[in-house]
């Protein structure tokens, strides 16, 4: 099965080299011929990845430990469940998910443009096969899931199978675990795509709107799998790790938020082009770096360049990745150089106080923001080469940058939408501000008067009730003037306002999610730690909780050994909750793990971490906190997911459109035949 493995990996390195070439020539000589064989190609490539694919996870499921991944990265007690983990639990596994993800992105695209954008086919599939080329040839040449385990024995090669294997990465063995890598690969992966289209329209010179309206779609889809992915990662941070938080300004955490907000600002770049005409450059610009930057991202995690809990283990491929980010430069900054005289706007701006400016002053502060998170993440790196000494740049740095440049992102959430096109008059102005004004002024008093005393949280909190009033005043106006028309009382107003343009409303559920998420970071103000050795009859007091621990006991899986501690929580004289966490050690890794006890609610979260025990006093090393409003940022992060998918779901105009094009092309297809 290694053996096929491997041959399936080399058929498919040779089919996306056939696909870059036949993409080429088949652009050049305008040949439908020679393009559906690139096209067929592409998808052999798909095949011949989904069989590679297929090939370890049998190896794996048959506890196959002649393979030298399996025997590294799983063990015969792993529990089923968590086996599917072992493809991406390593690197070389990893690196062929990541190879198969884009073979079915590339595979959707073919599939999806049999009959549409022709012109620009061939070179989108030569540009989605090229980075199929570096990361097949790079899993067969470099980093092989296939290799058999051997050993050395009178100068000549003998197979060797050990008993068992060193298990997985016990940080992975978390039900999340098996969700997150999946995500932010989707995310990854699935930028290669409106970055093909955006190279092949440069290459055509159709820098137009055409390839814009074609990659929405393609962009907002690994968007969203990318912002999901992050909250996954939080939450495993937060569940996993035992150290209070969800997010720490990891340079892994920061490579995977780079792309998405880059992202972010080419998703509403576009809607300036598609309306005004304008920031071609922009769009274009935005496409090369959020490609860039998602496999600077992978680079990251695979150079051993870093220090990060998310990063795998030092190795020679780091080399290669920086090699391919510097062709990825090298020829779409060439490209876009070549073709300035096409990226020309038609429109000027008219106004500062206009929605294509918020949109600028969005995309401004969203890249002045992925430089400082850059800035910071490589400092490191940066330090290193120039003076030989490491210089780590820590929370602070990042808190201090970035939190106001996000508080700005937060205003403009709620102010862009309340901006006219062109430019917006001072009675529009005083018309839409007024009533969010005077609620977040009311809302800050509010805070205030609760206790949030710090500048950050409280702003966060005030803006947040700015922006919630701005968005939901936007649903309101829109069904009230839709029911009046129509004579539909207001719920049914407001599904069909969302059904007639599921973008605009699709996009304002997102800046709701957004809204979830900032309540939740505005808590932070308000967090609380309490640390002590604890035996059986022992108490601790943190906030309004008395934590006593009632017994501790320990036990054994064929997978692990476990401490456990019972808690019992009082809060106000009254029995609040029961709390168990608990301590693990995998036997095959040698490693442990702690697994968090959480009491959740809207309010806050009661925290409790069994860190350990002292070797001294054989104690149960025990940690309290107490999060208030974190349970918002999960909501948000569900919510924007959900705002995505209605944005991405055709409007009813546009779903009368797309029949229209279809019947024109049947139409052109049998006067053909005919």
């Amino acid at each position: 099965m290694n053996q096929i493995g491997s041959v399936e990996l080399i058929a498919a390195v040779a089919f996306a080299i056939y696909a870059v070439a036949a993409g080429v020539v088949g652009g050049r000589l305008r040949s439908v011929k020679i393009t559906r064989s690139a096209e067929r190609a592409t998808l052999a490539f798909f095949v011949m990845i989904t069989l590679a694919v297929a090939a370890l996870e049998y190896l794996i499921f048959t506890n196959n430990f002649h393979s030298a991944y399996i025997a590294t990265h799983s063990n015969r007690d792993l529990p089923f469940y968590y086996k599917f983990a072992v493809m991406w639990g390593g690197q070389e596994g990893s690196l062929l998910f990541w190879t198969w993800l884009l073979s079915i992105y590339a595979a959707l695209v073919v599939l999806f443009n049999r009959r549409k954008n022709r012109q620009l086919m061939p070179y989108v599939i030569s540009f989605m096969m090229g980075v199929g080329v570096f990361f097949s040839g790079i899993t067969f040449f470099v980093a092989n899931p296939f290799q058999e385990l051997a050993l050395a024995s009178g100068g000549a090669l003998t197979p060797y199978i050990p008993a068992d294997g060193n298990g997985l990465n016990p940080a992975l063995q978390y039900p999340s675990m098996l969700i997150h890598p999946i995500m932010l690969y989707l995310g990854y992966v699935g930028m290669a795509i409106p970055f093909a289209f955006g190279m092949a329209a440069l290459v055509t010179k159709q820098p137009g709107d055409n390839w814009i309206r074609v990659t929405r779609r393609w962009t907002m889809v690994p968007w969203m799998f990318l912002g999901f992915g992050i909250v996954l990662g939080g939450h495993w941070a937060y569940d996993v790790l035992g150290w209070g938080g969800y997010w720490a300004w990891d340079p892994v955490e920061n490579a995977s938020l780079l792309p998405w907000l880059s992202g972010t600002a080419f998703l509403h770049s576009v809607m300036v082009q598609e309306k005004r005409g304008m920031l071609k450059v922009w769009n274009v610009v935005l496409v090369i770096i959020t490609f860039f930057l998602s496999i600077f991202g992978t680079f990251l995690t695979r150079s051993g360049i870093i220090q990060s809990v998310h990063a795998f283990a030092q190795s020679n491929i780091g080399s290669y990745f920086a090699g391919f980010l510097a062709v990825i430069a090298l020829v779409s900054l060439t490209l876009l150089f070549l073709r300035l005289d096409f990226l020309k706007s038609e429109n000027k701006l008219d106004s500062v106080i206009s929605r294509e400016s918020g949109f600028l002053f969005n995309n401004w502060i969203l890249l002045a923001l992925v430089f400082a998170v850059l800035w910071g993440t490589i400092f490191p790196i940066i330090s290193k080469a120039v003076e030989n000494r490491t210089v780590t740049v820590g929370p602070p740095f990042f808190n201090r940058v970035a939190v106001p440049m996000g508080l700005m992102l937060l205003f403009l959430t709620g102010a862009g939408p309340l901006l006219a096109w062109r430019k917006t008059s001072f009675e529009s102005l005083k018309r839409n501000f007024t009533v969010p004004l005077i609620v977040a002024a009311i809302a800050g008093i509010a805070f205030f008067a609760a206790g949030a005393h710090s500048l950050y949280s409280w702003m966060s909190l005030v803006l947040s009730s700015f922006v919630a009033v701005c968005v939901l005043g936007e649903f309101y106006k829109g069904a009230r003037t839709r029911q009046r028309g129509s004579g539909e009382n207001f719920f049914e107003a407001l599904y069909n306002l969302t059904a007639r343009n599921t973008r605009r409303y699709g996009g304002y559920i997102v800046h709701i999610g957004i809204v979830l998420i900032f309540v939740g970071l505005g808590g932070l103000a308000f967090k609380t730690h309490a640390k002590a050795l604890m035996q059986q009859g022992d108490v601790l007091r943190t906030g309004d909780y008395l934590v006593r621990c009632d017994r501790r006991t320990s036990g054994d899986t064929p997978n692990y050994t476990y401490q456990t501690a019972t808690l019992s929580v009082i809060k106000d004289g009254k029995a609040f909750a029961t709390l168990t966490p608990q301590r693990r050690f995998y036997k095959a890794s040698q490693q442990p793990i702690s697994h968090v006890a959480i009491r959740e609610s809207l309010a806050g979260d009661l925290y409790v971490v069994l860190a350990g025990r002292d070797q001294t006093s054989g104690k149960s090393v025990i940690e309290v906190f107490v999060n208030p409003l974190v349970a918002w940022v999960w909501m948000g992060g569900a919510i924007m997911v959900l705002g995505t998918l209605i944005a991405l779901i055709p409007s009813r105009a546009e779903r009368e459109m797309e029949h229209i094009r279809q019947a024109s092309w049947e139409a052109l297809e049998e006067k053909n035949v005919l």
